[in-house]
């Protein structure tokens, strides 16, 4: 595959993030009705036939030219879908139990946590600039919640659980691409593991109320072919050619695209806080850019 410049990968990146960030609000609708695993499970079906007829066409290129994968390969992709599975269901319980502002605010866990793994499992010690901008990312993800202190209460739990789980995911996610047979294959296994993980819960612990479902489809269609089906297909495409600390910055502009569409689409408005926070983290995004000259 055509290998992308570290502009053209970020990009990619911050394209998913922007996505992303618009998944919010019918993610936030979704789970008035749907129950969380139903509603994972659902919407990674539907971003798996997203992804399919490039899969398969992308296997039998592969296969053409003897660089398939065996299912050996494919084990670590679908330790990337479990990755997924648990920290989109633990996200989905948390926003079910609490405010939007704390589950934005705690989800901001992920980016330190993404460096500090790094350095602590693959022995990868971060450049300077991403410790400053991890800070700034929390930092201004607070002054965009609007500055105020935080009660932590049982859905907070679950959406800080779930950061670690996303943290790990974007630090693995570049590393097994770039060895597995591609990136359509590696987006169809692990939305296929999630969906099949979720869809096993739900079958056996969840409602299954089909009016309910009617009501969400909306929601169920927007998060499953658009945040899923290109959103994390984006993602898993830039980060080939991305470095996992800077990918987890770039991607944490979503939380301020969020913001933007609850603007828009609920009629949020961000004050003076909320603004500062916004340029925070665009000053983290562009910081990372930054690449000294050799000497």
């Amino acid at each position: 595959m055509h290998t992308l410049s570290p502009w053209q990968a970020n990009g990619l990146l911050f394209l998913a993030a922007l996505i992303w960030g618009s998944a919010f609000v019918p993610q936030a609708w979704g789970a008035v009705d749907v129950a969380p695993f139903l509603f994972t499970g659902l919407r990674f079906a539907l971003g798996t036939l997203v992804v399919a007829p490039l899969a398969w066409w992308e296997w039998r290129q592969r296969s053409v030219a003897q660089k398939a994968a065996g299912p050996g390969h494919l084990l670590p992709v679908a330790g990337l879908g479990f990755l997924i599975f648990a920290g989109v269901v633990m996200q989905q319980i948390g926003i079910g139990q609490t405010s939007v502002t704390n589950a934005g605010v705690l989800t901001a866990l992920y980016v330190p946590l993404t460096p500090l793994l790094a350095w602590a499992l693959l022995r990868h010690r971060p450049a300077w600039r991403v410790w400053p901008a991890a800070l700034a990312c929390v930092v201004g993800t607070w002054l965009l919640a609007g500055g105020g202190s935080l009660s932590i209460a049982r859905g907070d739990w679950w959406i800080m659980g779930s950061s670690l789980f996303w943290a790990l995911h974007v630090l693995l996610v570049g590393r097994v691409s770039r060895h597995s047979s591609g990136p359509f294959v590696l987006s169809l296994v692990q939305f296929a593991v999630c969906a099949v993980a979720s869809l096993s819960v739900a079958a056996v612990a969840e409602p299954w109320v089909l009016d309910k479902l009617v009501k969400s489809a909306a929601s169920i269609a927007y998060t499953g072919f658009v945040s899923v089906g290109l959103g994390y297909t984006l993602q898993v495409l830039g980060q080939r050619h991305a470095n996992a600390s800077h990918a987890a910055i770039i991607l944490f502009s979503e939380t301020l695209f969020a913001a933007l569409f609850g603007a828009m689409l609920m009629g949020d408005r961000l004050n003076a806080a909320g603004l500062a926070g916004c340029g925070l983290i665009l000053a983290s995004i562009v910081l990372v850019q930054i690449r000294p000259k050799p000497l």
